[in-house]
């Protein structure tokens, strides 16, 4: 399999970071290589994953498979990203994982979790991010339902600005599972959001979106549009990873407020 796997410090490490499970999200693996050049004398050792290296060296989300919907994969499986999911779960088995990605929706940084439980309680107020998403079962099969892992989005897709976000969400992650202890984090308030349906395109066409991110959108509001026929939201939601042309046949999801991590 064409995965990288450094690790820093001795031992069996208990700390993971994963870059690169789309090959078209760079930000992740910039992180990773920022991390292991600084060689930083961590007091618990942490696993380094570049996972689609393939896909990463061509410029591509996957080559056979999206990696990020087949997990927990098979080890026989033909499709390669589906043999690699299995691959990349056994090399997280008994980590805390941070495993980072891009956007086309937002540059400001989130958190997606399966579950608001107490590893995103514990974690998440402590990263520069400006919430947090509760994705229960509705995406499906990605690597937040199988493994105790953060994903972050890191900002929008292929920016330097995203970049510089992972090597900064790396740190303090780090940071706060007590693998760099002489860097100091502060806590703040996160809102939480969980996502509740997709918000399909309908139809193709030239796309538009009309409202930001995470930001309440009333029952009556338009919220996109398709070659110029406006839709309008028949009943109120928060937009999450809503954007014109991150996937092919929806928008993105409807999610609703739940609550609040940390504290100011």
């Amino acid at each position: 399999m064409e995965m990288r796997v450094e690790t820093l410090g001795q031992d069996e490490p208990r700390l993971a970071i994963v870059g690169a499970i789309h090959g078209d999200e760079p930000c992740g693996a910039h992180a990773i290589e920022t991390l292991l050049d600084a060689d930083p004398d961590v007091t618990r050792p942490v696993k380094c994953i570049t996972v689609n290296e393939r896909a990463l060296a061509r410029n591509m989300r996957y080559t056979e498979r999206d990696l990020n919907r087949v997990f927990p994969g098979d080890p026989d499986a033909d499709a390669y990203e589906t043999r690699l999911a299995h691959e990349l779960l056994e090399e997280l088995h008994g980590c805390i994982t941070l495993s980072m990605h891009s956007t086309q929706s937002d540059e400001r940084p989130f958190a997606l979790v399966n579950t608001v439980g107490s590893l995103a309680m514990g974690i998440c107020p402590y990263l520069s991010v400006v919430g947090v998403i509760e994705t229960g079962e509705l995406i499906g099969q990605s690597l937040v339902d199988h493994t105790p892992v953060i994903d972050v989005e890191c900002g929008l897709q292929g920016t330097d600005q995203a970049a510089a976000n992972a090597v900064q969400l790396v740190r303090e992650f780090l940071a706060v599972t007590g693998a760099l202890p002489d860097m100091s984090v502060e806590q703040h308030r996160l809102h939480v959001y969980r996502l509740c349906e997709r918000i399909p395109k309908q139809r193709p066409g030239d796309c538009d979106v009309l409202v930001k991110n995470f930001e309440p959108v009333p029952a009556g509001t338009p919220y996109a549009s398709i070659d110029n026929h406006v839709l309008v939201a028949e009943d109120s939601f928060h937009p999450v990873l809503l954007s014109a042309s991150g996937y092919e046949s929806q928008f993105g999801y409807a999610a609703e407020l739940i609550g609040t991590l940390g504290h100011d």
